[in-house]
């Protein structure tokens, strides 16, 4: 059996094996396991039920990772996306007033363009036309932006009205334990554990629950009803001429999202190709944009790659069983919620930062001297965490790159699709 999961995901062939793909896979989940519990707070503030958007949550994630691991062959871990979320709830449902079911027929829609879009020659052309140092700006910016998310999620920085961010309180047990678990992780990985990851999260947890700073809930309990936001969306609704700029958003930010995380995550775990372009990409944007329509239809906002991913490849995954076994977790997450519950922010905020610091690392090979390159690469990675959107980071830096260029008498070293991007997301910015 073992040779025949090794010969279907080709473990061998990349440097793999098992054992490996199973802890990088459980290093994932553990690192995205929030979103269970996020995404429900979010959406219920939209009016719908918590529990039945766990589960829909849940569901989504499993469905989206065992695609992409089955069909992609990527390790990359899917869900409810985090942005995705804030938007449907606060400026679909509850800024310009939509019902949510006709917000969730708008997700459906997107995800239906999307896996149109993926299914044409134009997906590839646009991702893989993207520019080497651009493509190592978005690895140091989702490098960055899983930073920003850690720091804020573990108490380390906190919001300050003449500052907009600021340093917390590092003595209080949320920072120490992220910190304790950010330097136990690092120096594992030093002396060559590859578990290093998940047993700084599970040592983090451990210590909370000793110590009553972190609530165990349990191990497992009965989940759920779905019936309240199943098949409830409301297509008709979203056809209107009301909600095209609706739609759109949706799109690009989906689109891009991914395009940001896929590369920035295969950039790290060095699966790129000789040419630098990433294998199997139309399979990995099928799997993406089907898991948006489907989540839809469980009842949830736009589910889309995690960039908590990189977690995983740090720890050694390089094939889709690592996102089966993300997959699996999720199913199982539905029993076992009091489990997933019982991971602190701080523990998942450990691994974040260990991550971060390695992807960081790919601005090693920025072309330096070059400022018509390396400004847009800086620039992007910058725009990432400041904006909190992996999407608005890709779009200033593609509008950086293209007038940089053509101010520079360059114009000519502009690939097309890089300044097809960059005069989409002139107009997002513009008009939506």
């Amino acid at each position: 059996m073992l040779s025949s999961v090794d010969r279907f995901f080709g473990l061998s062939a990349n440097g793999t094996n098992f054992s490996r793909e199973v802890t990088a896979g459980l290093t994932t989940f553990l690192a995205m396991a929030y979103i269970t519990v996020v995404n429900p707070l979010i959406l219920s503030d939209a009016g719908m039920d918590f529990g039945a958007v766990f589960v829909a949550t849940c569901c989504a994630a499993a469905f989206g990772s065992l695609v992409m691991g089955l069909l992609a062959n990527y390790p990359i871990g899917l869900a409810p996306g985090m942005g995705q979320n804030a938007f449907f709830t606060y400026a679909v449902v509850v800024g310009s007033g939509h019902p949510w079911q006709t917000a969730l027929g708008a997700v459906f829609l997107s995800g239906i363009l999307f896996v149109v879009i993926s299914l044409l020659p134009i997906r590839a052309w646009l991702i893989n036309s993207i520019p080497r140092n651009l493509k190592l700006g978005m690895a140091a910016g989702i490098g960055f932006f899983l930073a920003f998310i850690a720091m804020k999620n573990a108490g380390i920085i906190e919001a300050n009205a003449a500052t907009f961010v600021t340093l917390g309180n590092l003595i209080t047990f949320g920072p120490l334990m992220a910190f304790a678990g950010f330097f136990a992780i690092t120096a594992m990985a030093a002396t060559g554990y590859r578990s290093a990851v998940i047993l700084g999260m599970v040592l983090v947890s451990v210590i909370g629950w000793i110590t009553g700073q972190a609530d165990f809930i349990g191990l497992a309990s009965a989940p759920p009803s779905a019936a309240p936001v199943f098949m409830q969306l409301d297509i008709a609704a979203a056809l209107d001429i009301s909600m095209l700029s609706v739609v759109l958003t949706l799109l690009l930010v989906d689109v891009f999202d991914t395009a940001g995380t896929l590369v920035g995550v295969a950039t790290r775990g060095k699966m790129m190709d000789e040419a630098g372009r990433l294998p199997r990409l139309g399979r990995a944007l099928v799997a993406d944009s089907s898991a948006t329509a489907v989540g839809a239809l469980f009842g949830t906002s736009s589910t889309t790659s995690f960039i908590e991913s990189a977690a995983g490849v740090e720890s050694g995954g390089r094939t889709g069983l690592s996102a089966v076994v993300i997959g699996i977790a999720f199913l199982l997450c539905l029993v076992l919620a009091p489990l997933a519950q019982s991971i602190p922010g701080y523990a998942a905020a450990a691994a974040l930062l260990f991550v971060s610091a390695s992807m960081a690392q790919s601005l090693v090979d920025v072309d330096w001297p070059d400022i018509t390159e390396s400004t847009p690469a800086i620039i992007t990675a910058l725009v990432m965490p400041l904006s909190f959107s992996v999407a608005n980071g890709i779009g200033v830096g593609f509008i950086s790159y293209v007038v940089i260029k053509l101010l520079a008498g360059r114009v000519k070293e502009v690939p097309a699709a890089v300044l097809l991007v960059a005069l989409v997301f002139a107009a997002k910015f513009v008009f939506l």
